[in-house]
């Protein structure tokens, strides 16, 4: 063999070398297996700031990582399924009621700013409320601006999980958990101009059932839908949480599931997503995030049921992320439950 022919097969095997190496790396950038983060995020929500960085937030949790707990952990992604973790969003926790945890916030770009609306309760809370924090930056700190209302200034048991919309050049808090009182459900009210306070709560319109919480409000093609979380999140492997949808033309309601019942009424909802022999607990999801090739991608937190708790005896609610998709005009998830397999991630450029 020629000193040429040499080099040819040598630059050949080199080429097939490096291409074979180029497919891994691509193979496994495009690819993930859940959880994508944990020990825990729990009631996620998910913003994407002008960095082109995905930031996510959850509730205050204690991990067990010898930190205490962590006024509402922010960690950040590029592609929805690297995640690590940043810093709290608060340095120290709001005060304006004496005791309760900061639970389900549900951050926005709101006038140039970055809005934290969030719940403050401890568990059976006779009056948690909705208050409000502000940042110039998706990565905090958040200032707090304090409350806007408590759960017996509404009219509305168990006031918790808000979620923010702009409908129409105005701005709404949705909010609401469970509860049998007669006064029970997930509702929504105009906020002021500049989204930092309520000019009239009696204006609320009820969205839901007092059997629904965390609910979520997005568009796609014409309608709108409503996504909510049913049953117990916090019971370790035994936690029966999962997420039910409902839609609308309307984003003020009525949603009605796809038999037709209006979500105002217990019981109804159109199943999303169920506990799985794996996971325990699914539910709270954030808004879905749409990726590069037109893919809709769902947040939300579970437990796994073989390792359901951190060493602080909290639930480890760890952050899960799966694709949606739309078989007539409805939300759907593979198998209707949390994925577990290694699968094709998003595609950010």
């Amino acid at each position: 063999m020629t000193l040429y022919k040499k080099f040819l097969a040598a630059t050949m095997i080199l080429s097939t070398f490096a291409e074979a190496i180029s497919q891994t790396a691509t193979t496994t950038e495009l690819s993930y297996k859940n959880p994508v983060f944990e020990p825990i995020l729990a009631d996620p929500t998910v913003v994407r700031a002008e960095d082109g960085m995905f930031y996510a937030y959850g509730t205050m949790d204690n991990w067990g990582d010898g930190n205490g707990a962590h006024l509402v952990p922010i960690i950040r992604s590029k592609n929805l399924v690297h995640w690590t973790y940043l810093k709290d969003a608060f340095t120290r926790k709001p005060a304006w009621k004496e005791k309760g945890g900061i639970w389900a916030p549900e951050v926005v770009k709101v006038e140039g700013k970055y809005h934290m609306y969030y719940a403050f309760s401890t568990w059976g809370d006779a009056d948690p409320g909705i208050g409000l924090a502000v940042s110039d930056s998706a990565a905090g700190p958040f200032t707090d601006i304090g409350k806007l209302f408590l759960s017996s200034e509404a009219g509305v048991p168990n006031s918790i999980d808000p979620f923010y919309m702009e409908i129409d050049d105005k701005k709404y808090v949705f909010w609401g958990s469970f509860s049998d009182a007669a006064t029970q459900g997930t509702y929504g009210v105009e906020l002021s101009k500049d989204g930092k306070s309520v000019p009239d709560l009696s204006k609320k319109i009820k969205v839901a059932a007092g059997d629904f919480e965390a609910v979520m409000i997005q568009k796609k093609g014409e309608y709108y839908y409503f996504f909510g979380s049913k049953e117990s999140c916090c019971e370790g492997a035994k936690s029966k949480y999962h997420i039910r949808v409902g839609r609308s033309k309307n984003p003020l309601g009525p949603y009605v599931d796809k038999e037709g019942r209006e979500l105002t009424n217990r019981g109804t909802g159109t199943l999303l997503i169920h506990p799985s022999e794996q996971y325990a607990g699914p539910g709270h999801n954030a808004r879905f995030v749409t990726d590069d090739n037109g893919t809709d991608w769902l947040l939300y937190h579970a437990i796994d049921k073989k390792k359901p708790h951190v060493s602080t005896g909290a639930n480890r609610r760890v952050l899960m992320l799966d694709k949606l998709t739309w078989p007539n005009g409805w939300p759907e998830v593979a198998g209707l439950e949390p994925s577990s397999s290694e699968t094709k991630a998003p595609i950010f450029k």
